[in-house]
This record gives C-alpha cells, structure tokens and sequence, in this order.
C-alpha cells in the first residue's frame, strides 16, 4: 500500500506525489523496519524534487503511508492524498501486484484521469512507474501492461537490479543515485505537462482492485440500449446524442465524452477488456447460448422506451435468465427534459425488465435505476461489474485440464497510447476464447 505525508509540511496540503508500494511482512528470524529501504528511497525523493521545483515551504513534496498524521483517520487521509496529488507513483514488486490495498490505490488514482479525459486529444498521464525488483511481463496485470513508459536513462542496472537491489548493494550506490534522480526528474516532468486536476474524494475502503480477480485479463461485454439523432422521440432535444447508440452522453455537458466510452475506460481500470455495441446487434449473441461467454452490463436510455420495438427487444432479453449481465439506467434529472416523461418512462421500463430489475440485493437495485450523476455511475459501475462476474463465475462452464496447469498467455500484448489495443490488435472481442 503506499503513501503519506508532506516533507516537512503540513498536513493539510496537496502531495506533489503519491509513492504506492507494498508493505513487506516481518521475516521470522529479522529485527528492524523491512520496508526502511522504500521510507530512504521516499526521503530522497522528496529531497530531490524540492531542489527541482520552486514548491514553496510547507508543501507537500510527497506521501507516502508510514508517514501518515498519527493522530488522522488513515483512510481518510489516503483517500484525500488520492484525490490531490500530482503524480503516482506505484513501485512495482511481485508482491505489489498481488495487493488488495495496492490496487485500490492505483484504481483511485486512475478513475481521476478516466473521468477528466477529453473526448479528443492524447491520454492524460499522471503515473510514474518504478522498479523496486524485475517483474516479469507475464505478471504484469493488464492496466500495469498497458501503461508506456522508458527507463533506459535510468541506468542499465536499475533495469536488471531494480531500485532494491541498487540501494541494498553498495557496489551500486553511483546507479542507485543516478536512478533516482532521473525518477526525480521524471516526476516532476510529468507533474508539470499533465492536466490532470483534483478529483471528489472517493472513500478507500470502498474503491476495487485495479488489478482485478486472478487470471486476467477478463471480456467485459458493454451494450447499450440508447437513442441515436435520427430516432428521437417527441419532445426529446438531440443534445445528448450522436449518430448512433454508442455516442449517448446522458450526462452532458458536464461530461467530455459518451458512456460507452466512460464504461470501457473504467472497465480498463479494472483489468477488463472491454468494447462497448448496440444492445441492437448485440442481442442475438446474448441469447443464443445459455451459458455465457463473459459478464456483461447493458446500459439502457429510458428514452428508448418510448419506441414499442425497443421495448419488445428488452422483453425478450428479460424473458431470459442472464444473472451474468447487469443493468444499469444512467438518468440525469438536471436535463431538462426528464422531470417531464419521467414517470411514464419508468413505467415502461418496469413493464419491459420485470425480472431484471427486481434482481440482487436492494441496494444493487437503487444504485443501478436512474442514476443521477457521472460521479454515481463511476461509484455504482465497479459494482455492477463486479456482480456481474460473480455471476459469470457461477454460471460458465468449466473444464478441468487433464495434466498439469499451464498458465494461458495474456490475449494480446503492450496496448497503444489510450489503454485499448492498437487497430490490428481489437478484433471482436466474443471470437476468442473466454
């Protein structure tokens, strides 16, 4: 887990960066603090990027956990430090990878850049990755996988050694500060070219894994149910539409970008791959086999209630039991035209989905119908993908190897600038093998 508190400053300002790394658990037969070596690596970080920048007294050079306010809520403060800081900065180890805490921090972070992203232009950027031991490209979870960065001024030893094998060995002390200084520098290059803003605070305790269930990469199937401007019923405007279902943006003009588009990047962040269809197309392929193929969530635009072929399409997939796919009913009540068809357009949603919206728990229930705001559907979406591959899980065939395990390779390789494959790499998504 990583991160805490102001070189020198108080508590109360922004970290310049967030150091995430995994705690090491006490060795039976050693005495002393085993994560020393990463609090040292913290020091001079903070020393380093205080000479670097004009950040004036009482700013936070960086956060990092140990370091927390003894007297402070240390979620809270985590959660805080997550929502304001400059830069990430997740020390990769085996051991970081297979962290619960660490994972939550990473999501956190990334769901920042995810829900600031324009609809044109480059990815924002905001991570910094390090080293502290190798970790083999096989082990690398799919948002780690994705995320381009070079280190070849680092040093050739820091890639081979890793930060802890440079400051644990003293034949390597030029390398291991040459390292971080160059780490030092990059930090703060990105800090000051990345748009990134400060985010809402999201509760830590409540964020998911961005490295997802084992054995990851998962598909994701992402439908959706919407309207296009050239079908709008009457009395609706065409400013939250495009000119097809996957350009509907229920939450402009506060949103830059579709839902669809939200979806898949949120579904990245969660080790899924993901792409979004017409629930129009995509039907046929549901229901053609009852044992599914991946988890799924449909998004549905309770406008498209207003047409009784729409309609009819959501009976005939409600008639089937597809625990596996959750809904969810982005709603936004300060468009100006909802307050007005509301109620009638619930009602036919109730009509057209009995089954499925009388599905899970109650509160999966509340979170999934008309949610609000594109802060909600961020909170609400990782637990709807969450239920929806625990479902999956309980529903989709299994076949036992015969021999030993053999660990599958992941379905394709480094992805480009954005998180999503590159063009000749995005063939569809249900013509491989779950």
């Amino acid at each position: 887990m990583g991160t805490a508190v102001a070189q020198g400053g108080s508590s109360g300002a922004a970290p310049y960066f967030f150091l995430s790394y995994a705690h090491t658990p006490r060795g039976d037969n050693r005495d002393g603090d085993p994560d020393a070596l990463v609090d040292r690596l913290y020091r001079d970080l903070c020393d380093h990027i205080m000479q670097l920048t004009d950040l004036p007294s009482g700013t936070r050079a960086g956060f990092m956990d140990r370091r927390m306010d003894p007297g402070g809520r240390w979620s809270e403060q985590l959660s805080d430090a997550l929502a304001n800081c400059r830069v990430f900065v997740p020390l990769y180890s085996r051991r970081y990878f297979r962290s619960d805490q660490c994972g939550k921090e990473w999501y956190a972070f990334s769901q920042r850049a995810a829900y600031q992203q324009p609809a044109d232009g480059p990815p924002l950027r905001g991570m910094v990755p390090a080293l502290w031991v190798p970790v083999p490209p096989q082990d690398l979870p799919g948002p780690a996988e994705s995320l381009q960065f070079d280190h070849a001024d680092f040093g050739s030893d820091y890639t081979t050694e890793g930060l802890y094998g440079l400051i644990k060995l003293s034949c390597f002390r030029e390398e291991y500060e040459r390292a971080v200084y160059r780490l030092a520098q990059r930090i703060v290059s990105i800090a000051e070219s990345s748009a990134i803003e400060p985010g809402r605070r999201m509760d830590y305790r409540e964020a998911p894994s961005a490295f997802g269930p084992p054995g990851g990469p998962h598909k994701l199937r992402i439908s959706v149910l919407a309207c296009s401007r050239g079908d709008l019923p009457a009395g609706r405007h065409e400013d939250c539409y495009g000119a097809t279902a996957l350009e509907w943006n229920p939450y402009q003009p506060r949103s830059r970008r579709a839902i669809a588009v939200h979806t898949e990047d949120l579904a990245h962040h969660l080790d899924f791959l993901a792409r979004a269809r017409a629930f129009e197309e995509d039907l046929e392929h549901i229901l053609a086999s009852s044992t599914p193929t991946a988890p799924g969530v449909l998004l549905v635009d309770r406008w498209t209630l207003a047409d009784e072929r729409r309609r009819e399409l959501l009976k005939r997939f409600d008639a089937e039991d597809r625990p596996w796919i959750s809904v969810m009913i982005p709603w936004n009540r300060d468009d100006p035209d909802s307050s007005a068809r509301e109620d009638e357009l619930q009602e036919l949603l109730n009509e057209a989905l009995q089954r499925k919206l009388q599905e899970g728990s109650t509160d999966y229930r509340l979170s999934r119908n008309g949610i609000p705001t594109l802060e909600a559907f961020y909170d609400d979406l990782p637990k709807a993908v969450s239920r929806a591959a625990g479902q999956y899980r309980r529903h989709a065939a299994t076949y036992p190897p015969p021999g030993p395990h053999v660990p599958r390779p992941r379905l394709f390789g480094p992805v480009a600038p954005g998180g999503y494959p590159p063009p000749d790499k995005a063939e569809d998504l249900d013509d491989r093998e779950p």
